[in-house]
C-alpha cells in the first residue's frame, strides 16, 4: 500500500488530495499544515475581514472534519515540517518524529514579504495573506477608532485593503514604488482610469514612493516615511507589498530551486518521489515558454491536481498558464490577462453606455495582452480567445461567442482586431 505525504494544505494541497484518492482508493495520505484551518482562498480574507463574507464561507471545500471523511487522509494541523531528506523521503516534524513515504508533495504556498526596514510599532501594522492576517484585521476594525491608514502595496490584495478600510470610513492612503497601480496586470492607460475613479472616491495615491521605516508615530499609532522624505501619520499600515515563495525545505533538502520550486510538466521535483504545486512552485508561462511563479487560485489547483493525479500513478500534465487576474473593488470590475510586459500595437475600445472600456496589446497582430474594466461576464470568451491565439498562432471567435460579445456591448470592429485583421476589413 503506498504512501504519501502533502506539506501544505491551501488550494494545491487539497486538490493534490482530491486527485490521489481518485487514483488511489487504499493508499495511506498524510496531510501537514502550520495552521488549524481547512484550505481557503486568500484573496477571500478580506471579505471576511469587513462582513460581506461568512466565516464558513471561506472554506470552500469544507470543514476539516468533512475533507477528513471524504478522502480519508489524517490531516496534522498546527505541524510545521522542519527538515526534509529527499534521497530517502524522509520528513522530520518539530517534535523530533520522523516519517518516511513513497511520495511527498510540497505545497507550502507563500508568505507576505515584509521589506528589511525598521519597523517600530508592530501593534500597528498589518499585513494580508492569511486568515489570521484577515481575523487580527477584522478585530482591529471592531475595536479601534481608526481615521487614517497606509496600505502600502497597490496589488490587488492592497485594493482590497484598501476597499475594508475605506468602507469603514478611515481615510486611506494607497502607496507604491511602482509607477501606477496594479503594476503586474493593468497598462498605464488602463491604470489611470482606475486611479482616477479611486481618487473621486476619496482614496489618495501617491505612486513612486519607497517605503523606508514605519515609525512610532506621536499623534497617530504610526509615522510611515517614505525614502524621499515625506512623513505620513496613520492609525494602521498596512504591507501588501507581495509574497515571497516558501522554499525553505525544498532548499535545505537539496532540490533545484530559483524563485520557486522548479518542477517539470508532471510537477516532478528535482529528486525523484517528490513534487511540488502551487504558489511555492514555479509553471511555465505559455506566452514566453520561461517558467515563473503564477500565484493564482487557479494555477495552484491545476498544479495540485497534476501533481496528485502523477504521485498515485495516473498520467497528468501541466502544459503552463497566463498571467491573468479578475477582481471587483470600490464599483468596478478589473480583468487582465496575458503578460503586461510584452509590447505591440495598443487599441482600445469604449462604451459609454455599458460602462465599458477594454485595451488591447497586439503584437504581430495577435492577441497579446487584454485589460477590461467594467464587465466581467466577457472575461472567460477574451480569457479562451488569447489562449488560442497563443496555442494556434490565430484564432477566429466563433459565431454564439461573438454574439455575447455584441450584446455585453463590444463591437464588431474591435472583435476583427482581436482576431488580427483591422478596422477596415
Amino acid at each position: 500500500m503506498a504512501t504519501y505525504a502533502i506539506i501544505g494544505f491551501g488550494g494545491a494541497g487539497f486538490h493534490a488530495l482530491s486527485a490521489i484518492r481518485d487514483a488511489d482508493q487504499a493508499g495511506t495520505i498524510h496531510v501537514y499544515s502550520e495552521h488549524a484551518d481547512a484550505p481557503y482562498n486568500p484573496m477571500l480574507t478580506t471579505y471576511y475581514a469587513s462582513n460581506r463574507l461568512c466565516y464558513e464561507g471561506m472554506f470552500p471545500f469544507g470543514d476539516l472534519d468533512t475533507i477528513r471523511a471524504t478522502y480519508r487522509a489524517e490531516i496534522f494541523s498546527n505541524t510545521r515540517i522542519t527538515a526534509l531528506d529527499a534521497d530517502t523521503r524522509t520528513l522530520t516534524l518539530e517534535d523530533g518524529t520522523k516519517r518516511s513515504y513513497d511520495k511527498i508533495l510540497l505545497a507550502t504556498g507563500a508568505r507576505s514579504f515584509t521589506p528589511p526596514i525598521p519597523i517600530e510599532c508592530p501593534e500597528a501594522t498589518v499585513s494580508m495573506r492569511t486568515l489570521d492576517d484577515a481575523r487580527a484585521l477584522k478585530q482591529i476594525l471592531e475595536e479601534r477608532d481608526l481615521k487614517q491608514a497606509v496600505v502600502i502595496g497597490a496589488s490587488m490584495a492592497g485594493i482590497k485593503v484598501a476597499e475594508v478600510l475605506h468602507n469603514n470610513g478611515v481615510h486611506v492612503v494607497l502607496a507604491d514604488m511602482a509607477p501606477h497601480i496594479f503594476p503586474l496586470a493593468a497598462y498605464p492607460e488602463t491604470a489611470k482610469r482606475i486611479e482616477r475613479q479611486l481618487a473621486a472616491d476619496g482614496v489618495e495615491l501617491r505612486f513612486r514612493s519607497r517605503l523606508s521605516a514605519v515609525r512610532a508615530g506621536s499623534e497617530m499609532a504610526a509615522a510611515v516615511e517614505f525614502s524621499d522624505g515625506t512623513v505620513l501619520p496613520a492609525d494602521l499600515v498596512a504591507l501588501c507589498i507581495g509574497t515571497r515563495a516558501a522554499t525553505e525545505l525544498a532548499v535545505n533538502a537539496g532540490i533545484q530551486v530559483n524563485r520557486g520550486i522548479v518542477v517539470n510538466e508532471k510537477m516532478e521535483t528535482s529528486a525523484p518521489g517528490i513534487y511540488a504545486a502551487g504558489d511555492c512552485c514555479e509553471g511555465c508561462n505559455l506566452q514566453s515558454g520561461q517558467t515563473m511563479i503564477i500565484g493564482l487560485w487557479a494555477n495552484a489547483a491545476y498544479q495540485g491536481h497534476t501533481a496528485g493525479a502523477n504521485m498515485a500513478g495516473s498520467s497528468s500534465a501541466f502544459r503552463g498558464n497566463i498571467l491573468h487576474n479578475i477582481t471587483h473593488f470600490f464599483h468596478m470590475d478589473f480583468i487582465g490577462f496575458g503578460d503586461n510586459r510584452i509590447t505591440g500595437e495598443t487599441v482600445t475600445f469604449e462604451n459609454k453606455e455599458k460602462g465599458l472600456y477594454v485595451q488591447a496589446v497586439l503584437q504581430d497582430h495577435r492577441l497579446a495582452g487584454i485589460n477590461i474594466l467594467g464587465n466581467y461576464r466577457i472575461s472567460g470568451i477574451l480569457k479562451n480567445h488569447i489562449l488560442a491565439v497563443i496555442e494556434h498562432g490565430g484564432h477566429t471567435i466563433s459565431e454564439m461567442q461573438r454574439g455575447v460579445l455584441l450584446r455585453e456591448g463590444l463591437s464588431e470592429a474591435f472583435l476583427r482586431l482581436l482576431e488580427g485583421g483591422t478596422y477596415g476589413n
